[in-house]
């Protein structure tokens, strides 16, 4: 039996009288309990006396529940006794707070009533031994913001488990410590990661230390339009939802007390408290990254465009592997995927409805590389949910993957299913776009509408998104215009000419569609698409005038059009310079990547009550973006079910034509709404 509300009016009598007695251990589970966790709530080094630390099991068909519950002595020391859930996805977390008594005459570090921390177990098996102080709970504060709610966290599976899984990254349940990931490279100096990370913890510690200091930390982590943080917990959570409010205000108070570093000593190189984290994988196998598609799981499928190199300045030829890694950025069982005719694949990815995985083969490749990216560039590949390559391999001269009937791919980009299973490919060096019907290569065929002047309707096509009605919508770069298909590839309507140069269409890349039927295109207003084999020194050529210090891009937006093509917005600002990649997450609102200025963009969506009041559609949530001195030129940004947002390090910020690539993927940790996965089609909240 798990503990009902009688059980804790029970608890809070012993409690009582365990208190009267001078006795600090208790639980509310009196059965034969076959299990323990033990540990010291701190602050610091320093133990907190008189916390009521309670434990809750959560992610469960029942919800919330309490298990036990224990006092912490003069040391900052308890033990729980409990009954382990029986379910494999139950997550089971700890908060420790003020009890409802207090006790009296004490001289010792006691908690006091605005104080609340909390950290978070996972799965079986838990760690049983643990601390809980003011970095566990900013790491949890963070990793399960999407899953926090008056104080409890819940949420559906698999986010909420990966989400506990993610915060171990950031921090040892067992000591309390920053990690050995968040501490080395490619985070710990490299990054300004590590500091806002102890910056945080030490706001909460200069609350736990003097309650004085905590009307300053709540009233700078007040959420726009809401109440003050009844106390640390919430307060840290605030700020994780809202982190670019009262950015300098809030480090003045980390100031306060330095219980934890290194910490940030200035702001100079922070827009918001965010929290970004780099994965390399193994280590040796991400090179390019361009394009990320998630599993049901929420592993991340990406796309590589060179092979990996020890040495930076060797030539690369194009990858012949998909990545898969999981939540917490390590190799999926049998990653990296090799064969299936892959070979330098670049913003084409997507996951059909049977969960198979297709890639587009663009033949990226180092300008040193003498293979003939010509013949490469006309297929794509397809792997099964494990991994296993389910289009031919390229054996010899006889290249692999599908071609599609009469050979209908070339130098594919945008690479997305449908809800039936029709794969839609952007030949952006052919200026059309197939289709594989119901994911059959056989049957595929080629849609190149024109105009009246028998002029090709898209120049450059780069991506495709599929809308709430199964249409299929198309950017142009070099056409500067966005057309909207059928599912059978016919030509609904196209937003083009003088009705898209007045709504500033210039050289848009990716494409992205909201539950409203609405379309968000990731205006660039400077990239030339890569679109043929000499992809590579093109994309070197326009980057060296991006080292300009003072390099601007006035054209840069972000462009939103309605179903029919009767409304076109066109939004700056938000920390946009050259905007690439787009998604919508689950609250309906719009993150872009930019391959220039180190930054993710966030913006308001249609539905308004989803940002913080006073926000309308197209206007910036984060004023300055999230600028992250550990992004690097991004081509893909996308929301996994956690509400983590994955943005790719495509290229080099002084990327080298033989070898241009980039070598991290950036993970923000919990700022979005969650995005069930797959995604096909507009977002749906898990």
């Amino acid at each position: 039996m798990f503990c009902s509300t009688r059980g804790i009016i029970l608890r809070f009598t012993i409690l009582f009288v365990l208190l009267s007695s001078g006795v600090y251990l208790i639980s509310c589970d009196s059965n034969n309990n076959s299990n323990r966790i033990s540990g010291f709530v701190l602050s610091g080094d320093e133990p907190i006396e008189s916390a009521e630390v309670t434990l809750f099991s959560t992610g469960t068909p029942r919800g919330v529940e309490l298990l036990g519950t224990g006092l912490s002595d003069e040391n900052g020391f308890f033990r729980i006794g409990f009954r382990l859930p029986s379910e494999e996805n139950a997550v089971l977390y700890v908060t420790a707070q003020s009890p409802i008594l207090a006790l009296a005459g004490q001289t010792r570090l006691l908690i006091n009533d605005s104080v609340r921390l909390a950290t978070v177990l996972g799965r079986k098996p838990i760690e049983d031994e643990i601390v809980i102080n003011e970095r566990v709970t900013v790491a949890t504060a963070y990793a399960m913001a999407q899953f926090i709610e008056d104080g409890e966290i819940d949420g559906p599976s698999p986010g909420l488990q990966n989400a506990a899984d993610i915060l171990t990254r950031l921090v040892d349940l067992d000591s309390g410590d920053t990690t050995f990931f968040l501490n080395t490279f490619p985070n710990g100096g490299s990054t300004t990661t590590r500091g806002a990370f102890n910056s945080l913890a030490n706001m909460l510690a200069a609350c736990v230390r003097s309650e004085d200091k905590c009307d300053t930390l709540f009233d700078h982590a007040t959420p726009p339009g809401g109440g003050e943080p009844g106390d640390t917990f919430e307060a840290a959570h605030n700020i994780a939802l809202f982190p670019w409010q009262n950015v300098d205000d809030l480090f003045e108070l980390s100031l306060e007390e330095q219980v934890y570093g290194p910490a940030l000593d200035s702001t100079d190189d922070i827009t918001a408290w965010f929290l970004a984290i780099r994965y390399i994988g193994n280590g040796k196998e991400i090179n390019g990254p361009g394009n990320t598609a998630f599993d049901a799981d929420g592993n991340a499928w990406i796309t590589n465009n060179f092979v990996f190199r020890d040495n930076p300045l060797d030539v690369a030829c194009g990858d012949d592997h998909v990545l898969r890694l999981t939540p917490t950025g390590e190799d999926a069982p049998g990653a990296p995927y090799q064969g299936g005719g892959t070979y330098g694949v670049g913003y084409g990815i997507t996951l059909d409805p049977e969960g198979n995985v297709w890639v587009g083969n663009f033949a990226f490749q180092g300008e040193g590389c003498t293979l003939d990216p010509d013949a490469r560039a006309q297929s794509v590949s397809k792997f099964s949910p494990n991994g296993t390559p389910l289009s031919p391999n390229t054996v010899g001269d006889d290249i692999g993957g599908f071609m599609g009937a009469g050979n209908t791919i070339n130098f594919p980009q945008g690479t997305v299913s449908d809800k039936d299973g029709n794969i839609w490919i952007a030949n952006c060096n052919g200026d059309n776009v197939t289709q594989f019907p119901g994911g059959d290569p056989d049957e595929a065929f080629v849609i190149q509408e024109t105009d009246d002047a028998d002029e090709k309707i898209i120049d450059a096509p780069f991506d495709v998104a599929i809308d709430v009605d199964g249409n299929a919508w198309v950017t142009g770069n070099e056409s500067f215009n966005v057309a909207k298909f059928d599912p059978d590839g016919n030509l609904i309507l196209n937003v083009s000419g003088d009705e898209a140069m007045e709504a500033g269409f210039n050289l848009p890349m990716g494409i992205a569609s909201d539950n409203f039927g609405n379309a968000w295109v990731a205006n660039s207003g400077f990239v030339t698409a890569p679109c043929d084999g000499n992809s590579v020194p093109e994309l070197k050529a326009f980057i060296a005038l991006t080292l300009d210090p003072d390099f601007m891009n006035p054209d840069a937006s972000l462009i939103k059009v309605n179903s029919d093509g009767t409304e076109i917005g066109s939004f700056k600002g938000g920390g946009l310079l050259m905007p690439w990649g787009i998604s919508v997450d689950g609250g309906g609102n719009v993150w872009v990547s930019n391959f220039d200025g180190k930054t993710v963009s966030y913006f308001c969506g249609e539905d308004t009550s989803k940002c913080p009041p006073g926000l309308e559609t197209g206007d910036p949530i984060a004023p300055l973006g999230y600028f992250f001195n550990g992004l690097k030129r991004s081509t893909s940004v996308e929301i996994d079910p956690s509400g983590n947002v994955w943005a790719t390090n495509n290229f080099e910020i002084l990327a080298v034509s033989d070898n241009p690539g980039g070598d991290s993927m950036v993970v923000f940790i919990g700022a979005a709404s969650p995005v069930k996965a797959p995604l096909i089609g507009p977002p749906v909240a898990p």
